[in-house]
């Protein structure tokens, strides 16, 4: 059951929760990008509890989309596979609006966030405009130049994390009037384990 669409007696409006799928990086890997923050002007920082790799974007949508997305979402049977955060870079060309860890689009990736794209078309969603680039965003920009972004990205965009698997993805809710976090697990979707291709 999803956590915050549950509403009291008390309070009859109707909730709109803020949906995407995404994958979880772990604390590991997660403070080894939060070493990576400083030194760029106007960049605002996420929080490294807040760091994701999304998958899906779902939007604002009424309670019942919404469980009866997490129920088809639970129909996804895929293995688990490692990952890597590789170098960082921006989003934006001469405006720059975000600084990111970049993510190789390898195939069980990009098979996975296929899948989420099939299920939520089927469920009436529209299709995603823009083609699927894996990242995980380190900082939203704000008044950055060009050349302060790469100014930056010169001197941290050779991060390169570690080697990390992939067991689950999950249905994160935000805040939909603010980017960056907090977001909540609303629901989780393990994956088999790797070993078990060998069964």
């Amino acid at each position: 059951m999803l956590r915050m669409l549950r509403i009291a007696d008390h309070e009859p409006q109707v909730v709109m929760p803020r949906l995407f799928t995404g994958l979880e990086i772990p604390p590991h890997v997660a403070q080894s990008l939060a070493m990576m923050r400083g030194g760029l002007p106007g960049a605002r920082w996420i929080d490294s509890e807040n760091y994701h790799l999304t998958l899906r974007f779902i939007g604002d949508i009424d309670d019942a989309l919404a469980h009866e997305i997490a129920g088809m979402l639970g129909r996804v049977r895929r293995m688990s596979f490692p990952l890597r955060l590789d170098g960082l870079s921006s989003f934006g060309g001469r405006k720059p609006r975000a600084v990111v860890a970049a993510v190789a689009p390898i195939a069980p990736l990009m098979e996975l966030q296929a899948e989420h794209e099939r299920l939520l078309q089927r469920l009436g969603l529209e299709p995603e405009g823009r083609k699927y680039t894996p990242h995980v965003t380190l900082a939203r920009l704000r008044d950055s130049s060009s050349r302060q972004v790469a100014d930056y990205l010169t001197a941290r965009g050779h991060y390169r994390s570690s080697s990390f698997e992939i067991s689950r993805f999950v249905l994160f809710s935000s805040r939909a009037s603010v980017g960056g976090g907090p977001y909540v697990v609303e629901e989780a979707y393990p994956l088999a384990e790797t070993a078990l291709r060998w069964a």
